[in-house]
């Protein structure tokens, strides 16, 4: 009987620590991811800064583009080719097919893109820059509502409608990016 009572109690105290270790591991993570982001907007914001002046974009809505388009950072199209928007191309000699999600008809459908290749990730935040001023090769005016919105929120309303993305809830992810990680603050004096 004692043999079985400590056999339950080793047992029990083994559960315990292991919930524990659980427990520590998943905080350990939690605060390694929180640390990467905020390397990544840190990496990303005096660009944006930059740029916004430069262009006359958010840096807000850069960043948060970025940080959603590239998934930090992490995506294949960001890592291997720097691209942290997503931005088409029709050269072969400067971009790379890869396969996309769109949203279409209500649904999501998975397709070959050709993407553009970039040397840095400040060329292809530059190149964003300067998509959302001269806007596409059939609609020069495209993106200036985006350019003249009076505030993050305006702008991301005015990325969906004037066709930014495909997603219909592209509007809501940029807006919650932007409020959970404070990047309004890099606004200030650019409008």
């Amino acid at each position: 009987m004692i043999i079985f009572l400590t056999a339950l109690v080793l047992i029990g105290a083994g559960i315990f620590g292991y919930h524990r270790y659980q427990e520590y591991r998943q905080v350990a993570q939690t605060e390694q991811v929180a640390t990467e982001h905020n390397a990544f907007v840190k990496k990303v914001a005096p660009y944006a800064i930059y740029l916004g002046k430069e262009y006359g974009v958010l840096p807000s809505i850069t960043i948060a583009q970025a940080i959603l388009e590239s998934d930090w950072g992490r995506s294949t199209l960001a890592k291997d080719y720097n691209n942290y928007f997503g931005v088409k191309g029709t050269d072969p000699n400067n971009t790379k097919v890869l396969q996309t999600k769109e949203y279409t008809n209500g649904q999501w459908i998975t397709i070959n893109g050709r993407f553009r290749v970039y040397s840095d990730y400040r060329e292809s935040m530059k190149d964003h820059a300067e998509l959302l001023v001269n806007g596409t090769t059939w609609n020069s005016q495209q993106y200036q509502q985006v350019l003249h919105s009076k505030d993050y929120i305006e702008a991301a309303v005015a990325l969906q409608t004037d066709g930014y993305a495909t997603d219909p809830g592209y509007t809501t992810k940029i807006i919650r990016v932007i409020q959970k990680y404070n990047l309004k603050k890099y606004d200030e004096g650019i409008k």
